[in-house]
């Protein structure tokens, strides 16, 4: 594959602070396959999978007139699709959608979930289905923070239990937590609220795009790989998800749903030289 750059690309759909549902038996459903579909996996429902996300993070998941949209929900109905199975997306609170697939509440997590090292302990991942960067962002006139040095001591916002809470702990103890990143981003240019805020350079790029008065700070702290979750006795399934991950980008249905939504293709990257998050 041609690499192309993971900075600098600005993205063209509007930005909006999305208001969804957390119950996490929510979701809508789409037209599919029923009837045995799907019988031979350790399913919550034959015939339908339902998948897991905040519904709080645009572009990849979030709700707009009542349906769930975004890169992560179109991903889904894809797979879905190559399995023969309904399409059912539900929202959940972040803090705990790990938990709720641990509990077998839906079936994965198409939530743009990076592979960690300890999240693995509790699920199986697919392979990455994006990559994305780690960034650092600040209002657009802040020339105080042009490092990740710099944030030692600072007010950092982060969305709970995510990747970048890690990070900001680590230079400062004033740390904000958020349930959207989209709503941490939109406080970056209110004076006093917040200093920076870390969160996946596309989000960020989608909001300055938008024409929100922020900007990107120096290199991605690390290359994220988001894969979908699915529970560690379901391994069948994994399987399957896989193998119906592979056919969509093998059919080209996956760069037609990327370069819809992003003008590029979210595995066509160079990650030469950038650590990889584990």
């Amino acid at each position: 594959m041609k690499k192309g750059s993971i900075l600098g690309m600005a993205l063209s759909a509007g930005l909006l602070v999305a208001a969804c549902g957390t119950d996490d038996s929510s979701g809508s459903s789409g037209s599919g396959s029923t009837g045995d579909a799907g019988s031979e996996f350790d399913l919550l429902e034959d015939g339908k999978f339902t998948w897991a996300s905040s519904g709080l993070y645009k572009p990849f998941n979030y709700e707009e007139g009542g349906e769930l949209k975004g890169f992560d929900v179109e991903i889904g109905y894809a797979i879905a699709e190559k399995l023969g199975l309904e399409p059912n997306p539900v929202t959940t609170p972040w803090e705990t959608i790990v938990q709720g697939l641990v509990d077998a509440r839906f079936d994965a997590i198409i939530g743009s979930m990076a592979i960690t090292n300890e999240r693995a302990e509790q699920v199986n991942f697919s392979d990455p289905y994006y990559y994305s960067g780690g960034m650092i962002f600040v209002a657009e006139g802040n020339d105080d923070i042009t490092s990740v040095e710099d944030l030692e001591g600072k007010k950092i916002g982060v969305v709970a239990t995510s990747t970048y809470d890690g990070v900001a702990k680590e230079y400062t103890d004033d740390v904000q937590y958020y349930n959207s990143d989209v709503i941490a981003l939109n406080d970056l240019p209110i004076e006093g609220r917040l200093d920076a805020v870390i969160t996946a350079d596309v989000v960020g790029y989608e909001a300055m795009a938008a024409g929100l008065e922020i900007k990107d700070v120096g290199a991605p702290l690390w290359i994220e790989r988001p894969a979908i979750a699915v529970n560690k006795d379901n391994e069948e399934f994994l399987e399957a998800i896989n193998e119906a991950l592979n056919e969509i980008i093998e059919d080209g249905t996956y760069d037609k749903i990327s370069t819809e939504l992003f003008d590029r293709n979210l595995l066509d990257v160079d990650i030469e030289g950038i650590e990889i998050l584990e």
